[in-house]
């Protein structure tokens, strides 16, 4: 019994993941957002609050005109903490393939099809 209620304040004062609801509405919007250079994809995600490096994140994200929220795990790979010239403040966030990563980097890579190839500037790079 002792032990079970030590394991139970273990787990109540395990750090929580961030969850975090993104809605891009546009093709140019999701184009400066993605992180194509990141293995198995990634968004930039416009935030004030703070994160760390290696945190993990839960995503809620709304695609263009699409109605169905893709829920994705991820972990914080980049940190823009304040604006830089044109580039907003915000996490870079690399999808987990095993929780909703691949659904959402195959629907973003659908939805952007050639314009990957573009060389116009994300939030990024």
């Amino acid at each position: 019994m002792a032990e079970d209620t030590q394991d139970e304040i273990k787990n109540l004062n395990a750090p929580k993941p961030g969850v975090l609801s993104l809605a891009i509405k546009e093709k140019a919007a999701l184009y400066a957002a993605y992180m194509a250079f990141l293995d198995g994809g990634g968004l930039f995600i416009p935030t004030t609050k703070t994160f760390n490096m290696g945190e993990e994140v839960f995503m809620l994200l709304s695609l263009i005109d699409d109605p169905v929220k893709l829920k994705v795990v991820g972990h914080v790979v980049w940190i823009t903490p304040t604006t830089q010239g044109n580039k907003p403040q915000g996490i870079g966030v690399q999808f987990n393939n095993q929780s909703g990563g691949l659904e959402a980097r195959n629907k973003i890579e659908g939805l952007l099809g050639n314009a990957l190839k573009s060389s116009r500037t994300t939030h990024t790079m």
